[in-house]
């Protein structure tokens, strides 16, 4: 028996877009869809999401084992995120340990993360703008976790008194979105037997 060949992408996901090829809901018809960045084969999934105003790294697959690996075996996903203020050394910290956020409604404490202010990163320029300087100063930091709740980026800075204004997820383990542009899709040699 043949074994099944699939297919692995690393896309740069520019904000405005879903994490998803298509939807049932009436009211998005106007939303934009990964299936008009690219011409995916059949059978291509988003491992994981990025919300729609997030962009940076979304790995796609024909092969529906390794999305479930990619999401349930704490591999570490870096994100860098521009938040509102100069962060503080202490929030920082805060980060770095764990702070309570809110997952369907109840209390959850997030797991240890690494975390690290950095200068501005040389990112493609947004679809739809963020605020600039004139509302106040901004600050960016790195944020790597090995968990992935909803919005949980979002949620951690704004826990510490940081919302976040810009959201672009760099890496998932070895994968970054270095060198590419938004909308960028290459293929990825991943080696994964399960």
């Amino acid at each position: 028996m043949k074994a099944i060949s699939h297919h692995y992408f690393a896309l740069y996901k520019p904000d405005g877009y879903l994490s998803q090829f298509l939807t049932n809901d009436r009211h998005a018809k106007r939303k934009k869809f990964l299936g008009s960045l690219h011409n995916f084969p059949n059978g291509t999934m988003a491992v994981g999401r990025l919300d729609e105003p997030s962009e940076g790294l979304l790995l796609l697959t024909t092969n529906g084992k390794y999305s479930t690996h990619i999401n349930k075996s704490g591999i570490e996903k870096e994100y860098y995120a521009q938040v509102d203020g100069v962060i503080t050394s202490a929030a920082i910290d805060h980060l770095k340990k764990g702070v309570t956020i809110t997952v369907k409604d109840e209390p959850y404490i997030t797991k240890k993360a690494m975390v690290e202010k950095i200068e501005t990163p040389l990112l493609p320029a947004r679809n739809k703008k963020i605020r600039d300087d004139r509302h106040g100063p901004t600050s960016w930091v790195s944020i790597t976790i090995t968990e992935g709740k909803f919005r949980q980026i979002r949620k951690m800075t704004s826990a510490v008194g940081f919302p976040t204004l810009r959201l672009v997820r760099y890496r998932i383990g070895k994968f970054t979105i270095h060198g590419m542009d938004k909308g960028d899709v290459k293929v990825i040699n991943v080696k994964f037997e399960k």
